[in-house]
């Protein structure tokens, strides 16, 4: 890999490697630093993190940098995520520490990235367009604007929406023949990941993944990373068919009082029925029974099955937004599905 965009750092007395599991302490404290500035609170722990670095195929010496100073403190970190298959839409993910932005960290390390992203090129099909995405909080202008000064645009939205639970919600209705049970793990494992895949088919951003990758892959993620809780999981079953599920967690990487759904599918030849809504309140209920006095998720802007709209049923409000930007690395035919 051409290291040339580092150059200057380097002679600016920076050291620049790749990252490593050692480094977890001191890349979580700044990151938190980060978060703190972007959105007012801490995101990060070392324990999530080391799973997160520890996914399969992410290989820290190849596809990670760290910036540190001449006393050894990290002021920058840059990752590039091109382990999905086919690998068309490489994700660069990156912080700069807050004291040590305006220095030219992020955009040497974003250098470095989008040359990092083209390796992805000859292992995506041969007709298939390939794009490195990017995204931040669009309240963050230090971000946005090096994204765009790297040629990047923006073309999603997304958004963290937000319910405070100060009544107890309505019950929920279940659609005719829909009954409502805890996952149960490993039995349900791999009938939970592909409906999981298949509800969220036509998501934006939905690249069809071989089986055997995508299930390894969603196993670490769920498991590994965030080890959820089967009290928190809830399978809408049609006789042994898997009809819908919201997976959540007891507290938002946010807000210690914020719980977080997670997930929340429904298979499509089980929409337009409620169901949907009702495992909204199911675990709005369940929250409201444990006494957390609000509960989040995160959405697609312009979701075309609905979700904004459900959401906003259900009496949520957007707490944040986010965008994601683009910057085309080879023309050709978008795998993406919409």
């Amino acid at each position: 890999m051409d290291e040339q965009t580092f150059n200057k750092l380097a002679n600016a007395g920076y050291t620049i490697r790749p990252a490593s599991l050692g480094d977890i302490k001191g890349t979580v404290e700044m990151f938190n630093l980060c978060s703190k500035a972007m959105i007012g609170a801490p995101e990060f722990t070392e324990e999530r993190y080391m799973k997160e670095w520890q996914m399969p195929n992410f290989d820290l010496q190849h596809d990670t940098r760290l910036v540190i100073t001449s006393t050894g403190q990290i002021v920058g970190c840059i990752e590039v995520w091109d382990v999905w298959e086919p690998p068309v839409h490489p994700w660069m993910w990156g912080r700069v520490h807050p004291e040590w932005e305006g220095k030219g960290i992020g955009t040497a390390m974003m250098g470095w990235a989008l040359e990092r992203a083209r390796e992805a090129i000859p292992r995506a099909p041969k007709e298939a367009r390939v794009s490195a995405r990017a995204g931040t909080v669009n309240t963050f202008s230090p971000a946005k604007e090096l994204l765009q000064n790297m040629g990047m645009k923006t073309i999603r939205y997304g958004w963290d929406m937000l319910l405070d639970l100060t009544e107890e919600p309505p019950v929920p209705v279940w659609p005719e023949g829909i009954s409502i049970r805890n996952i149960r793990h490993p039995e349900d494992t791999e009938a939970a990941y592909r409906a999981d895949d298949e509800a969220f088919e036509g998501h934006w951003g939905y690249v069809e993944t071989p089986f055997e990758e995508g299930f390894k892959r969603w196993k670490h993620y769920v498991f590994e990373i965030r080890k959820p809780d089967p009290s928190l999981w809830f399978l809408a079953m049609d006789g042994d068919e898997i009809a819908g599920m919201v997976t959540c967690r007891a507290k938002a990487d946010d807000d210690p009082d914020k719980s977080w759904v997670s997930v929340l599918g429904v298979r499509r030849p089980w929409r337009r029925r409620g169901l949907g809504l009702a495992l909204l309140r199911q675990v709005f209920g369940e929250f409201y029974r444990r006494g957390k006095p609000r509960v989040g998720l995160g959405v697609d802007s312009n979701n075309l099955a609905g979700a904004t709209k459900l959401y906003e049923k259900a009496g949520m409000h957007v707490q944040r937004e986010y965008v994601t930007d683009e910057i085309e690395l080879r023309p050709g035919e978008e795998l993406q599905k919409e």
